[in-house]
């Protein structure tokens, strides 16, 4: 009789640790929030950014929201958002609201292992001259979004404004170019990328075809990056 149920015994325990290898190996789930203005309302997160993100964390699942809107200043996700100086303008907060409605949309009861937004916007700050105050809505923008998540880790990559506005001739330009920089290499979970050379050879407020298609590929890498020195 023992003979016979040996082979009983062997293939419970077998299944037992077929399913415990099994549950090691459950994938994750990372959530990519892609927003800002217009660079980021041209870009197409399908033709790179999801391809090579998905590439990157295999097996793991990877869920891509997007909410952008050109034209629009920080202030419009910022809700704490204040100018240098005086009391206006004011800020709103209405693409922020729109975009966590997007975000809570696509991921449902899901849960997400790794949070990483992914920000291009700038350009109407730089224009407006409230790059003095950039540095400091750039922070509280994660910190907001990273509150209303209950995380406090997420991830983030800034895609840095282009040449457009040669050095010297916008200041404000400038100094949104810089704080971009600054508040991406402070932080262990930021990343910034370059755009200088995406917008054709006039150096164009907007980026070519080829210059989204590479942008998405840049913002993918460094946010697979981040996630695999989160893990």
């Amino acid at each position: 009789m023992l003979h016979r149920t040996l082979p009983f015994v062997f293939l419970v325990a077998m299944s037992l640790i077929l399913a415990s290898a099994s549950s090691a190996r459950a994938e994750k789930v990372h959530l990519m929030i892609l927003s800002g203005q217009s660079n980021m309302a041209g870009l197409n997160p399908a033709v790179s950014f999801t391809p090579t993100v998905t590439k990157g964390l295999a097996p793991d699942k990877v869920i891509v929201v997007k909410s952008a809107q050109g034209g629009q200043p920080i202030r419009r996700w910022y809700k704490k958002w204040k100018p240098a100086k005086g009391d206006k303008p004011t800020a709103d907060g209405v693409l922020y609201d729109k975009l966590m409605a997007a975000v809570n949309k696509a991921v449902g009861d899901t849960k997400i292992d790794t949070v990483t937004f992914v920000w291009m916007q700038g350009e109407r700050d730089a224009r407006e001259k409230h790059g003095e105050v950039y540095a400091a809505s750039m922070k509280g923008l994660i910190d907001q979004l990273s509150a209303d998540l209950k995380r406090d880790d997420v991830n983030f990559v800034i895609g840095r404004l282009s040449d457009f506005g040669k050095k010297g001739t916008y200041v404000h330009w400038d100094k949104v170019r810089e704080a971009q920089v600054n508040v991406a290499e402070a932080s262990k979970r930021g990343a910034w990328v370059d755009t200088d050379d995406l917008n054709g050879p006039k150096d164009d407020l907007h980026y070519t075809k080829e210059g989204y298609a590479e942008l998405g590929k840049r913002f993918a890498e460094q946010a697979i990056k981040l996630v695999k020195a989160s893990k």
